[in-house]
């Protein structure tokens, strides 16, 4: 029987030494000097410029543009410089820098043909200090003030108001095709976790179906919010956690998903 294969692109504003002699296709976003034999994603059609609002997305957007139809791998994934997929054999591993390599994932796992896409094992918001709710979502107390003493009010619509900007995701839901707006509204309010990191695994196809739901709807987005007020480590990449928000609910609404573990390195 065929092997299925699987080519996974690992996007970083920073040279990642010890992930080069994987079979990992590394991506270079930002200013950095990166070697030659990183993958660059200011050539032919490209948002390049926007990379310090749109992050790791710089380089799915030039992939989608400028790659994904020469695609003969059965999946294809994302990660990032510091959170990498890993075998599922491997989650109650002691995973570092120096011992990362053997333990990624490089090829499909077993029961994957029962599935269309893969996506990161989630995070939970809820939970939150009541001091923290405070400082950040004190205009979301104000509007319910259940959220200081009952934390199943504390769901991903309050979270990203707390970091990212209040009222930001309600104006950029607003902008969602109709097909989604409702639905998503749903999913933020009713859901404490995500899939985090704009990780995923697909097939070619889906990759370009979730493409050409995101990268229009982030061009409203940015009609609405522009670039210039837009500042802050939580702030600026505002399209970036948009993305990531919608990741999960998109994936888990049109396909048929797994969540997978992952591992934070740090460099």
């Amino acid at each position: 029987m065929k092997s299925k294969k699987l080519e996974i692109f690992c996007v970083t504003n920073k040279k990642i030494s010890h992930i080069e002699k994987t079979n990992y296709q590394i991506a270079g976003v930002g200013k950095e000097n990166f070697p030659d034999n990183y993958l660059k994603c200011n050539t032919k059609d490209n948002i390049f410029y926007k990379e310090e609002y749109y992050s790791e997305l710089t380089f799915h957007y030039w992939y989608w543009k400028n790659l994904i139809k020469s695609n003969n791998n059965d999946w294809i994934g994302f990660c990032q410089k510091r959170r990498f997929w890993i075998k599922s054999s491997s989650t109650k591993k002691k995973i570092d820098i120096s011992n990362i390599n053997k333990h990624l994932l490089y090829k499909p796992e077993k029961d994957w043909d029962k599935f269309e896409s893969i996506i990161c094992e989630p995070i939970n918001v809820k939970g939150a200090k009541k001091i923290k709710i405070l400082k950040r979502g004190w205009r979301s107390v104000i509007k319910n003030p259940l959220i200081l003493f009952d934390d199943t009010h504390h769901n991903l619509k309050l979270h990203f108001n707390m970091h990212h900007g209040f009222g930001n995701l309600d104006l950029a839901i607003d902008l969602l095709d109709p097909d989604d707006k409702n639905d998503f509204n749903t999913y933020v309010n009713t859901n404490t976790k995500f899939s985090p990191h704009i990780m995923f695994i697909t097939k070619a196809e889906i990759a370009n179906q979730w493409f050409n739901a995101l990268f229009p709807w982030l061009e409203r987005c940015e009609k609405k919010f522009g670039f210039k007020n837009l500042s802050g480590y939580d702030t600026k990449r505002l399209y970036a956690y948009l993305a990531e928000r919608y990741l999960s609910f998109w994936f888990k609404k049109y396909t048929v998903c797994k969540e997978h573990p992952w591992v934070f390195i740090q460099n």
